[in-house]
């Protein structure tokens, strides 16, 4: 055991996916809870598909992946909240336009370049290796940011996510709130998706507040489970699969789902109770 740890801190890019991964996926829990609550959960997958379009035209013109993804699938989001607000599309039906038609750009894109590219293949797949110095310290900037926004702004987020008609009528900007949540998505997941990869970010967003719900029934106490099962997950599914040499994305997600099913059977053996 002792060996094991030796060996896996002896890597430096194991120590960013570590760190910088832990940081992402505090965050993604945090921002989940509202979003999950708010029943848009699918809008990190939306937003996740939007991200690879932007990856795959960034690496046709030899351009800085992140510089140019974050502002894409920043207004991507943007764009998914004003179409949710038209009566005529429902946020489901938004997310799922938006995510198809940015899929499809980015595969016709890879498709006029010349095979596809190795780093765009990790940003689909996921990769640990592709965590770097500078991602770990946006990784760290996010987490200040969203845990700065649940301590300071509890109150208000707590209005929005239940209640935003109410939370309107009672003089809070809904709008800049959900517009500043979409903002740290956008960003969570551009950076999550080193590790997980598009296709699996989601998870990060979904499963832990989906797994703190099964145990809590207050904002409070499924936002703390939310972020300390995650992180918890993180770190497990990382160990696990250094140490079974699997790819760190599909074992963070399965971590996250035996997580879901150990909390499950907690609330069926307490008769439904909840602990918090």
């Amino acid at each position: 055991m002792i060996q094991f740890f030796s060996d896996f801190f002896s890597f430096s890019f194991l120590l960013r996916a570590l760190i910088g991964g832990a940081l992402v996926a505090l965050s993604a829990s945090l921002l989940g809870t509202s979003l999950v609550l708010t029943r848009y959960a699918m809008i990190g997958d939306g937003l996740s598909h939007v991200a690879f379009g932007a990856l795959a035209i960034a690496m046709a013109l030899s351009a800085a992946p992140l510089l140019i993804a974050i502002p894409i699938v920043m207004l991507a989001a943007f764009l998914l909240l004003r179409l949710s607000d038209n009566n005529r599309v429902r946020g489901d039906s938004a997310i799922a336009m938006l995510s198809s038609a940015s899929m499809a750009v980015g595969v016709i894109v890879i498709s006029l370049v010349s095979g596809m590219n190795t780093d765009l293949y990790s940003f689909m797949f996921g990769s640990i290796l592709s965590m770097s110095q500078s991602d770990m310290v946006m990784a760290i900037l996010l987490s200040v940011v969203v845990t700065m926004l649940f301590s300071f702004s509890y109150n208000n987020l707590f209005a929005v996510t239940f209640d935003e008609n109410f939370a309107r009528a009672s003089g809070v900007r809904a709008g800049i709130w959900n517009a500043l949540l979409a903002m740290l998505a956008s960003v969570t997941i551009v950076l999550g998706m080193r590790i997980m990869g598009a296709i699996l970010i989601s998870s990060l967003i979904i499963f832990p507040p989906l797994s703190a719900m099964r145990l809590c029934g207050s904002f409070k106490g499924v936002t703390l489970l939310s972020a300390l099962s995650s992180i918890v997950c993180f770190v497990v599914g990382l160990f696990l699969s250094y140490a079974l040499d699997l790819p760190s994305g599909p074992v963070i997600v399965l971590t996250n789902v035996a997580c879901f099913l150990l909390f499950s059977s907690i609330r069926l053996v307490r008769g439904r109770k909840r602990f918090c």
